[in-house]
């Protein structure tokens, strides 16, 4: 199963978009190679800019998972980031650019068609370079819930589910998700200093408007929490303010509560 696909992959996505940083100096530097774990299965010009960005967004959460793992006994492995247009060919099937950038966990890599960074632009306005960093973030939250088992056990758990409470538990995982995005933020900005006072709150409150009830309202007129698949706007801000304000793992637990 892929995770993190779709139009509603983006919804907390654009939180970070409304931080206002311009993230090309930040992470131009330091760390880890900017270029380790990205593949092109196109031909991509050597100054395409979102490919660079992308590259060392990766490289900039590795360094911060890498830490948090080993702080909790475990050893991080790297996801590779898969640069396609069009179609391409995971082991979780054949996908399209229409999905969006999704995270399978068969072969641990992320898959992206760099077209989408213009979806968010055009489409939800989403412009700034701390949008397209946080598609990145987003999909490793999901490579997160791979290695500790996450991914594993919803698998079976749906295998035994009527379709509607598979999507309910996949709202779940998908807010975890956004809770590792948020331990992310919480320690690269720690580390890398790119917060100004009051760029998160005017961001979560932006975000209020673009969960999968806001966007089917927009799309469709009505919103049913039954078709849900990445959370409401209201659920996906909280749990990313969660990770965010706590940095730490083991407060991210979405399934065990009665509502997410």
């Amino acid at each position: 199963m892929a995770v993190g696909g779709g139009i509603g992959s983006v919804i907390l996505l654009v939180v970070a978009m409304l931080f206002g940083v311009d993230l090309r100096s930040l992470f131009s530097g330091g760390g880890s190679n900017p270029r380790q774990g990205t593949e092109a299965t196109r031909s991509v010009g050597p100054k395409d800019e979102n490919l660079e960005l992308s590259s060392a967004v990766l490289a900039k959460t590795e360094d911060v998972w890498r830490d948090i793992f080993r702080q909790q006994g475990l050893q991080y492995r790297e996801p590779k980031l898969i640069i396609f247009t069009g179609r391409t060919q995971s082991a979780c099937g054949l996908s399209s650019s229409e999905v969006g950038p999704f995270y399978c966990p068969g072969d641990e890599k992320i898959y992206m068609d760099l077209s989408f960074y213009q979806e968010l632009k055009s489409n939800l306005g989403a412009t700034g370079d701390f949008a397209q960093a946080y598609v990145i973030a987003h999909e490793v939250g999901h490579h997160i819930q791979k290695l500790l088992g996450v991914t594993d056990r919803v698998d079976a758990m749906q295998a035994r589910m009527s379709e509607r409470d598979a999507k309910a538990l996949s709202v779940r995982l998908e807010l975890q998700a956004d809770f590792y995005a948020g331990v992310w933020a919480h320690h690269a900005a720690a580390r890398f200093k790119f917060l100004e006072e009051g760029d998160l709150e005017e961001a979560l409150n932006a975000a209020t408007a673009i969960g999968d009830d806001r966007l089917q309202q927009r799309s469709r007129g009505y919103a049913d929490a039954d078709t849900f698949t990445h959370g409401t706007s209201e659920q996906r801000a909280r749990w990313f303010r969660k990770g965010f304000e706590t940095g730490d793992i083991r407060q991210g637990d979405t399934f065990s509560i009665r509502n997410p």
